[in-house]
């Protein structure tokens, strides 16, 4: 027994020996750039991505090692005056491969407070001798080329395959057209690459041709965000790394051997935001009754996160529940998932008669039964009642509820739009503020919002009754939800907004 166990142990060192061998045999494809290759820590914070986190989903990662080296804000030459160069060099080996992009950087200043990261523009041999503001050292600063080409020459003396890349375009149009850098660190960083025989990828012209082909509409809020016209999303970040593949199909290096044939991108999976209310926040197939659920969408940064209006025409806090509408809501809840809730033009309905929607007014634990139409025995509860049970229920699922007051109906009493101060609103914030719910008084901003329109104006929201909006209408109740929402400080929500 004794030898078979010894046996067994040897047989595991060695395969454990074999496995290491293997990785270490294997070449490793390192990339070194800026944060358009690596934004962050590549882990898509703030919905950014680099190319350089996706490109190992295109290559057949049991023959190939992947390690992406590259750091946000840095230039050609501070990557260098940084160390990180230096890392890369010393784990090199022959047969590895060193992707290589940089220049959205290297246009900045090359000495103040800042950052100081700027390079001599060009190739040549040129310096600039300085004192660095910054770093408070003395340093000789070179071309962008000079940088680039350094990276090369150390790359190939230890036996690796260096790739120089044009930087990805910038999510700039002038008619229809992306400019190019072909006269600039595009040019400059083929003008190395041949210099120094080694494969160069135009990946800013080529890159920027799929993006024309796409139009500016479909990319600036998919590939790109609106607020950011150099960093790329995930599927930005995808489309750079397919452009790099392709082009390495048809060049001569030897990295397309271990291009997969049919490569499957997995992306990051999206946050989810449900929408839970009656039918002025519902789809409800009417262009008369457009519910405000249906635009917020438009709001919201649908590349890291899915909006799914749950809301439903007709439904107050106790049909919601009593159809077990909420049921299916929770079952889909995950932890970290956003959920608006919004209740209160259907509760005020009766109790006990025709619609069978009224919920006893208030916060409290007062109940009462009902006899519904098939005999069957309903205990009713209060509005805030049925407020407590959806968040308490969605906290327990590890969801973040927001609780909104009501929309504002198109009534004028006293001159001024209909607010429900005293009842729905109150009770609403009420709940939110004993379950540590967010709560936005969408009501009384709407309100406010409605007084400064005016009445005639207001009235062409409500084309068919006092309560529900057409389209224009539903447009301004989103946008003040989402305005509503960029201003919860500690609500995770407002980073997925985009106004």
């Amino acid at each position: 027994m004794r030898l078979i166990k010894i046996l067994f142990f040897i047989s595991l060192a060695v395969l454990f020996i074999n496995f290491t061998s293997n990785q270490n045999n294997k070449p490793t494809v390192f990339m070194v750039g800026d944060s358009t290759v690596k934004n962050g820590k590549g882990d898509g914070a703030g919905g950014l991505w680099g190319w350089g986190d996706y490109i190992g989903q295109f290559l057949d990662t049991t023959k190939v090692n992947i390690e992406n080296h590259a750091l946000g804000g840095t230039s050609s030459r501070t990557f260098q005056d940084k160390g990180l160069w230096t890392v890369v060099l010393n784990k090199l080996k022959k047969g590895d491969y060193v992707l290589i992009q940089f220049g959205h950087n290297d246009d900045g200043a090359i000495n103040d407070s800042l950052r100081a990261r700027g390079t001599i523009k060009g190739i040549g041999n040129e310096t600039q001798e300085i004192d660095n503001i910054l770093t408070k050292k003395h340093e000789i600063v070179h071309s962008y080329g000079w940088y680039i080409q350094k990276i090369i020459q150390e790359a190939k003396s230890k036996g690796a395959i260096p790739i120089v890349c044009s930087p990805i375009p910038r999510n700039d149009w002038k008619n229809g057209k992306v400019p190019r850098n072909n006269t600039s660190y595009g040019l400059w960083a083929k003008q190395i690459a041949e210099k120094e025989k080694v494969t160069f990828i135009d990946l800013n012209d080529k890159m920027a041709i799929e993006m024309e082909k796409l139009g500016e509409t479909k990319i600036t809020g998919t590939y790109f965000y609106k607020r950011d016209h150099t960093h790329t999303s995930a599927k930005g970040a995808v489309l750079a790394a397919s452009v790099i593949i392709n082009e390495l199909k048809i060049s001569k290096n030897s990295l397309k051997k271990y291009i997969l044939e049919n490569h499957k991108i997995v992306f990051p999976p999206k946050k989810k935001v449900f929408l839970i209310g009656d039918s002025t926040m519902a789809n409800n197939d009417n262009p008369d009754a457009v519910g405000w659920g249906v635009v917020f969408s438009t709001y919201c940064d649908t590349t890291r996160i899915e909006v799914i209006n749950k809301a439903r025409g007709g439904r107050s806090t106790r049909t919601f529940d009593y159809e077990g509408l909420w049921n299916e809501v929770k079952n889909e809840l995950q932890p970290g998932n956003f959920i608006l809730i919004q209740f209160g033009h259907n509760d005020a309905g009766a109790v006990d008669k025709e619609k069978l929607r009224g919920s006893l007014k208030g916060n409290g634990d007062e109940t009462q039964q009902v006899i519904r139409p098939d005999g069957t025995k309903e205990i009713v509860h209060t509005f805030g009642w049925y407020l407590e049970k959806f968040i308490r229920e969605a906290k327990e699922k590890g969801a973040i509820p927001i609780v909104l007051s009501q929309t504002p109906r198109n009534e004028w009493p006293n001159d001024k739009a209909e607010r429900r101060t005293e009842t729905y609103n109150k009770w609403s914030q009420d709940v939110a503020n004993k379950e540590g719910a967010y709560y936005i008084d969408l009501n009384q901003i709407m309100a406010l919002k409605y007084e400064a329109l005016g009445k005639e104006k207001v009235k062409t929201y409500f084309p068919k009754d006092h309560t529900h909006t057409d389209f224009e209408g539903a447009k301004l109740n989103a946008l003040t939800a989402a305005e509503s929402i960029k201003k919860l400080k500690e609500c995770d929500l407002k980073n997925f907004i985009e106004l």
